[in-house]
């Protein structure tokens, strides 16, 4: 009776999967998708003001018309500012800056180095653990991270004795469940930080996030995920693999190169003096990154996107020279280029997105949605922790058809956050709500181009393995990851704890 019913639930659980992908197969390209959503936003806006519809700005309390983008004025809005959206828009500038670093980083085997060593390196009873923190914090490394920690993660479970696709799901689990956690800064902060400052900037214009808006929290996120990991991997999965009977490999040397050895020393030593430098000029009374206010005011705080590229470099430099990738100063551009030129779907995208948020604010369709969402948050009696588990909610609905969660968040923000603001709730917050959602479904996105690298893996190990087999083994971190992150953010923010620096739950209390 019980496994009738496992299975008839299986199967529930199976169309629902299939009916998220035939309706995630039916969505265009995120390009494409911001370009029909501009066309919306101008069709409604020119409904909406043909009606005369006014509505209260909530810091001068002037009522503002809605304005049409079909018009005349209109029209000259969206031509003489496309060029500007696009190169203004907040996160374009910080997400490629970022890339340069962190992409030469990559480019010269520093990062992939670091991971691999850590795992090899791993006492037996720590390897699990090992895996699913590299896992977790490979997300500095975006993408890469799903093609070099999860085969090396296989390998080292299966000269361990123990099952290789118990491995492969702990990693896949880390890299793509705890995909936004992370104890540094990294590309993923930046982007969606952006995005929010703009969407904030509907209603209220003097609320920045800032890439370390939700430091504190995800870095206690990563020793949180890293123990939820672990158990789900011990407990969950690997009880149910059963006895490994499949083909074997040895297991890659655990010692790294003399070259690698002196390269990650060198990578040491350059960081030391240069985290040691900026706390010199962060600490000492007049000193130049102090400034004269508050830490939150501190030019350290601004300028940490670039102290972070110049880290990136300057470590992934020593490497390089080291392993012999870099041999003059002429190569670091090189790598550098090399390191973005899969970056144009990103920038194609963010011109249609730039574009499709600008006509929303200009139209003050923003504002109108922000003030009814608010009025109606009030009139429902929704707090402000209440209302950001119910958009966590959503968000995961959402996450299952839309893969892309800069393209999601671009589409959420400036919709939900202006909505929260105008409540009081710190745009930081909704960030972190958005986060947990997102991160905790990327392996269940039938759309997630992770699936199609997840499924080549796995197929190595199991020849006959298809998506549901995946599934299988991905719902157990998916489900565990959002509901222990979810209890977490509660607790987190009854107690008051802020989710970075000077970032609490609410703006003026």
């Amino acid at each position: 009776m019980r496994t009738t019913l496992a299975r008839r639930r299986f199967r529930v659980f199976g169309h629902l999967l299939t009916g998220i992908e035939k309706v995630g197969n039916k969505l265009p390209h995120p390009f494409m998708l911001f370009v029909y959503i501009g066309l919306v936003i101008a069709l409604i806006s020119w409904v909406v003001s043909w009606f005369g519809v006014r509505v209260a700005d909530p810091e001068s309390g002037e009522l503002v018309a809605v304005r049409s983008l079909v018009s005349g004025e209109g029209l000259v809005y969206a031509l003489t500012s496309m060029l500007e959206n696009f190169v203004s828009f907040p996160p374009l500038g910080l997400v490629i800056v970022m890339m340069f670093g962190i992409g030469l980083a990559q480019r010269v085997g520093l990062l992939s180095t670091l991971f691999s060593r850590a795992i090899l390196s791993a006492p037996r009873r720590l390897v699990t653990a090992a895996v699913v923190l590299i896992g977790i914090c490979s997300n500095v490394a975006s993408e890469a991270a799903m093609i070099v920690v999860p085969p090396l993660a296989a390998v080292v479970f299966l000269a361990v004795g123990r099952h290789p696709i118990a491995g492969l799901a702990a990693a896949f689990g880390a890299v793509g469940a705890g995909f936004t956690a992370n104890f540094v800064i990294a590309g993923t902060d930046v982007l969606l930080s952006g995005i929010s400052t703009e969407a904030a900037a509907i209603v209220d214009g003097r609320h920045t996030v800032s890439p370390l808006s939700n430091w504190y929290f995800m870095s206690a996120s990563t020793v949180l995920l890293t123990v939820v990991g672990v158990v789900i991997t011990e407990k969950v999965v690997e009880p149910r693999l059963g006895e490994y009977s499949g083909p074997t490999e040895e297991a890659p040397d655990k010692e790294v190169s003399p070259e690698q050895r002196r390269g990650l020393r060198y990578a040491g030593l350059t960081a030391a003096g240069f985290i040691a430098a900026v706390a010199v000029l962060s600490i000492l009374p007049g000193a130049p990154l102090r400034g004269d206010g508050s830490f939150l005011d501190s030019p350290l705080l601004q300028a940490i996107v670039p102290l972070l590229f110049m880290l990136f470099v300057l470590t992934g430099s020593a490497y390089g020279v080291a392993v012999g990738e870099v041999r003059s100063a002429n190569d670091l551009p090189k790598i550098m280029i090399e390191s973005v030129r899969d970056i144009g779907g990103f920038l194609l995208m963010v011109f249609a997105a730039a574009q499709a948020i600008a006509w929303f604010n200009w139209s003050k369709l923003g504002l109108l949605l922000a003030v009814a969402g608010s009025d109606l948050m009030k009139a429902a009696g929704v707090s402000g922790l209440t209302g950001l588990l119910l958009f966590s909610v959503a968000t995961v609905l959402f996450s299952l058809i839309l893969s892309s969660g800069s393209a999601l968040w671009a589409i959420e923000a400036p919709v939900f956050i202006p909505m929260f603001v105008l409540h009081d709730v710190n745009p930081a917050f909704v960030q972190v709500a958005y986060r947990i959602a997102d991160s905790s479904t990327n392996m269940l996105a039938p759309l997630s181009p992770a699936l199609a690298v997840a499924m080549g893996f796995l197929q190595k190990y199991k020849k006959d393995a298809g998506i549901g087999t995946l599934f299988a083994l991905m719902v157990p971190y998916a489900v565990a990851f959002y509901l222990v992150w979810v209890v977490f953010f509660v607790a987190w923010t009854l107690l008051g704890l802020p989710v970075g620096p000077g970032e609490s739950l609410y703006l003026n209390r």
